[in-house]
């Protein structure tokens, strides 16, 4: 399958760095309603324990995935796509990329947790394996004050 990206920007994964704080932070407002600083950015770039990674055409972060690792397994804390890049393939590509970095640094079970009404979200992990294993009630506090659920998905990683 070809992606559906301009030949003349190609998007490439690489990893986060501190200095992509600002961007990240950005991107993390865009599209959550409780963003994060720049300063927790910061300080989840240098942690050892997350994994970083952000998609786009040379230095731009156009969308990132930041993971949390203990012994074997991980979680998924947050991913994010640009507005603009939405439903263009660059979140499987991301996501796909991320897999693979983490089962390379021995991670063998990743975790998640999305908001149930979440349908684009819930078939991009669909698309890439993610089932679910467990639902948390009232998890999401939305702008609006009504609650969600999570749903808890998980995908083994060879």
């Amino acid at each position: 399958m070809a992606w559906p990206f301009s030949p003349a920007s190609p998007p490439a994964v690489r990893p986060l760095r501190t200095a992509d704080a600002p961007a990240v932070a950005a991107l993390h407002r865009e599209g959550f309603h409780t963003g994060w600083s720049v300063a927790e950015c910061e300080a989840m770039l240098v942690d050892p324990a997350i994994l970083g990674q952000a998609i786009g055409a040379g230095t731009a972060v156009d969308g990132f995935v930041l993971s949390r690792m203990a012994a074997d397994e991980a979680e998924i804390l947050t991913i994010a796509v640009a507005r603009k890049r939405r439903g263009g393939g660059w979140g499987r590509k991301l996501l796909q990329a991320h897999l693979g970095a983490l089962s390379g640094r021995g991670v063998r079970q990743l975790f998640l947790e999305v908001d149930e009404g979440n349908a684009p979200a819930r078939a991009l992990y669909a698309r890439v394996g993610f089932e679910q294993v467990g639902r948390r009630q009232g998890y999401y506090r939305k702008p609006d004050g009504s609650v969600a659920a999570a749903l808890v998905l998980r995908r083994a990683l060879d």
